[in-house]
């Protein structure tokens, strides 16, 4: 064919093609501020239109509102910023309910507590005005404490804890989730004694005649929340999942992980997806300690109403702020009763991490492994070493889950077997300076998370916040990410600093990445899912130093809007402000749903009786009867 002709047939087809993409019409068109799209070819644009739940066209001003037509609306951002959708590298939705359905023992800024006298008065005001709900759950709980943070510089113990209450079992968590403090009446209703053994991988702490001082270690600690939790019920770990995804979506995520999920967790999800209740997409890990068999028959790439089983959680070590991750060496100046040279606990023996680690590469499982200390790098590289030798090289994303305490080598073997580091930079500002004063020491406080380091080698990371370890606040994660400054004002690891867009990456396209989604989520391109977060101002263009500052204004999900801070501000669960949204609330949302359950079936589907229940009108007056009939399961009378 002649040239010219050829050029012709071309201007004629290319132009034929442009109109019939200009006829696709948009349903919604953003412009009007800054759009920050992860896409290093136009990192930033004017305007985005979105059809269908999917992104139609990205670029200039004029090039996207050729999509405009009389259906569309054209949505004003109004000088605000609009990045992709956050995507949650490691956390827990369902338990970070929590949050927002237990007293608040956050240190300060998220939370008042700077001392035990303070911590118990804590625990007292959440009992008092939530009274009717602790008589009927018989349970106080409490999320949050940092001994590192408390002026004694301890844990409180099951004295004090008595002076809350002798009555009820007082049960609160440590901020990293890995330990535990019950009361006498907890101890005593969890049936541990002098006489109870040690369990593997875990430490009841002890007093004078070996009695237990209430401070309860890894796997003793997750065994006595599990049968406490037991006793609020299904519907009560609905509640938490309710909470715990509405509170990741007011953060700007999209997409969430819960990152350890035991069998109550997995129905509850389940349930709520049949229910269609998420707004939001649920990555969900089960522990493989628990049912292997369960993630091998249900792990899937495709979400089912919002859930899939993404893979399985495995669990090396412990806390590196509570002293049990498991270390290479001895910790620097451990606060506490540990024998000389204590180097953490190993939460499961070697041979159990070779079997593990083999089994996900047998079955193509994704699995995420939590190793916190250096010797559990050692322990899971030389296991996934040992994989990859025996069932070969493939797409198999193992993710790493914290590695707070690594050391170069081991992040070398990890680019080495392709394991996506997932870390948790947040640590730099919650804990940074116990690290430097007490976990590691100074020099190697500089290297803890160390996202400089990934860098430098072009690794992709994740960035995440570890709920309900932390508020799972995207802000305080990116700006950790960036800043590395802690509370006391040092700068944690100056070399480890990144920069404001691979912060918002680790956020967005490569935790994307991380969960095999990258070709749906984690950028603004033609053809993703319209999944967006819309920022109070620019982190590109204001100072690193005040990333905290900005604020999630709106979170969109497939084109619609599910979080809107103009309009959710009376309701909207803050940093700071977990008792005024207490327990009480999600309490009567579910006797509400406990009444409309036990009403003739003629009336269930009746939208003003439906209505009426659940607009939150009950009185403290029937929580209780309600209640106990939920957890019981007997009728109400």
């Amino acid at each position: 064919m002649p040239i010219t002709r050829l050029i012709a047939v071309c201007v004629l087809t290319c132009g034929v093609a442009a109109q019939s993409f200009a006829l696709e019409i948009a349903d919604r068109i953003w412009m009007g501020g800054p759009i920050h799209t992860m896409n290093d070819a136009a990192m930033t644009v004017d305007a985005v239109a979105v059809k269908d739940g999917r992104i139609l066209a990205v670029g200039s001003r004029d090039t996207v509102l050729a999509h405009s037509g009389d259906g569309t609306e054209l949505v004003d951002l109004g000088g605000r910023t609009m990045v992709p959708g956050f995507i949650d590298s490691h956390g827990h939705v369902v338990m970070g309910g929590i949050q927002a359905l237990s007293a608040n023992l956050l240190a300060p800024p998220d939370g008042t507590v700077q001392d035990i006298a303070n911590l118990i008065d804590q625990l007292k005001d959440w009992t008092d005005e939530n009274r009717r709900t602790v008589e009927a759950v018989n349970l106080i709980i409490g999320f949050g404490y940092d001994p590192g943070q408390l002026a004694e510089q301890r844990h409180p113990t099951r004295e004090d804890l008595d002076q809350v209450s002798t009555e009820y079992p007082v049960y609160i968590v440590h901020q990293s989730g890995h330990i535990g403090v019950t009361n006498t009446k907890g101890l005593e209703v969890l049936g541990i004694t002098a006489e109870t053994e040690e369990v593997p991988g875990g430490v009841i702490r002890r007093m004078a005649g070996n009695e237990p001082d209430g401070v309860l270690e890894g796997n003793i600690h997750f065994s006595s929340l599990g049968k406490l939790f037991a006793a609020l019920g299904d519907d009560g770990i609905l509640e938490l999942g309710r909470a715990g995804t509405k509170l990741w979506a007011s953060y700007g995520f999209t997409t969430a992980q819960e990152g350890r999920a035991v069998p109550v967790v997995v129905d509850a999800l389940n349930t709520l997806a049949d229910l269609k209740e998420l707004e939001i997409d649920v990555a969900v890990y089960p522990d493989v300690m628990v049912d292997r068999d369960f993630v091998s028959a249900n792990h899937s790439r495709t979400y089912t109403n919002r859930v899939r089983i993404a893979g399985g959680k495995f669990t090396l070590d412990g806390s590196p702020q509570g002293f049990t991750a498991l270390r290479d060496r001895p910790y620097y100046d451990p606060v506490g009763d540990y024998p000389p040279g204590y180097m953490g606990i190993a939460y499961e023996t070697m041979e159990t991490v070779i079997d593990i680690v083999d089994w996900a590469f047998e079955n193509d499982i994704q699995l995420l492994s939590h190793a916190n200390g250096e010797g559990a790098s050692d322990r899971l590289i030389a296991a996934i070493a040992a994989a990859t030798q025996k069932h070969g090289a493939a797409d198999r994303r193992p993710v790493l889950i914290h590695g707070q305490f690594l050391r170069e080598d081991q992040v070398d073997a990890y680019k080495l077997l392709n394991v996506f580091p997932s870390l948790f930079p947040m640590h730099t500002f919650y804990w940074g300076d116990w690290h430097r004063d007490h976990t590691v020491g100074p020099a190697r406080a500089d290297n803890i998370s160390p996202t400089g380091w990934m860098v430098q080698r072009s690794m992709m990371f994740g960035s995440h916040h570890d709920a309900p370890v932390a508020f799972p606040d995207s802000m305080r994660v990116l700006d950790a990410t960036v800043t590395r400054r802690s509370r006391s004002g040092d700068i944690i690891g100056p070399a480890q600093r990144v920069d404001v867009i691979t912060a918002l990456k680790s956020m967005t396209l490569w935790a994307a990445y991380q969960h095999f989604e990258e070709d749906d989520k984690g950028s603004i391109e033609p053809g993703k899912l319209a999944d967006f977060a819309i920022l109070s101002g620019d982190p590109l263009a204001i100072d690193p130093e005040s990333l905290e500052t900005l604020r999630v204004a709106q979170t969109i999900k497939e084109g619609k809007t599910i979080f809107d801070r103009s309009s959710d501000r009376g309701n909207r669960i803050e940093p700071g402000s977990i008792a005024e949204r207490s327990y009480a609330g999600a309490i009567r949302g579910m006797v509400a749903q406990h009444e409309l359950a036990s009403l003739p079936a003629s009336l269930q589907d009746n939208f003003i009786v439906r209505t009426g229940l659940m607009a939150d009108r009950h009185t403290n007056a029937c929580v209780p009867s309600a209640l106990m009939a939920i957890l019981t399961g007997a009728e109400n009378g």
